[in-house]
């Protein structure tokens, strides 16, 4: 599996710790910065990480930023992409397996790396169960990406 990953000056340092905990089990990682603590802004690592899940380069993406919020915010605001932010492992599986969410969103100012390394490994472990009312649900946010949301 390929995952594409980024942060902004908030995040960085978390983001290097879980680079390297992705490379060392085997993952393939796309790291889109941000590459030093100057600061930098969030949205514009939500874009480079939806557009690489958007072209299938990747097939999951991580964004951190200090809460996890703002990138979470910036990520839905493109078609296909279903970010959360999760700071327990239990919601990082279930919005996997429930809600096919395909960006994980952490706080570097919430979670130790530790804890982050659990979350991510939930993340990445869980595949969407596909179950009728799930997919139903799918559908409903589609055609509200559909109806409201402009193509490229």
């Amino acid at each position: 599996m390929k995952i594409v990953i980024g942060a902004d000056h908030g995040g960085y340092h978390l983001k290097e710790v879980i680079v390297g905990f992705l490379r060392d089990s085997g993952y393939e990682v796309i790291d889109i910065g941000a590459h030093t603590e100057e600061p930098s802004d969030y949205p514009d690592f939500a874009r480079l990480v939806a557009e690489r899940i958007s072209t299938g380069e990747a097939s999951r993406g991580i964004l951190i930023c200090g809460s996890g919020v703002g990138t979470s915010v910036a990520a839905n605001k493109f078609r296909g992409i279903r970010a959360s932010v999760c700071h327990d492992t239990y919601s990082a599986h279930q919005g996997v397996e429930d809600d096919a969410m395909n960006v994980l969103c952490l706080g570097a100012r919430i979670v130790g790396e530790e804890l982050a390394k659990e979350i991510v490994s939930a993340y990445l472990k869980a595949e969407f169960k596909g179950l009728e009312r799930y997919r139903r649900r799918l559908a409903k946010i589609e055609e509200v990406e559909e109806r409201w949301m402009k193509r490229d």
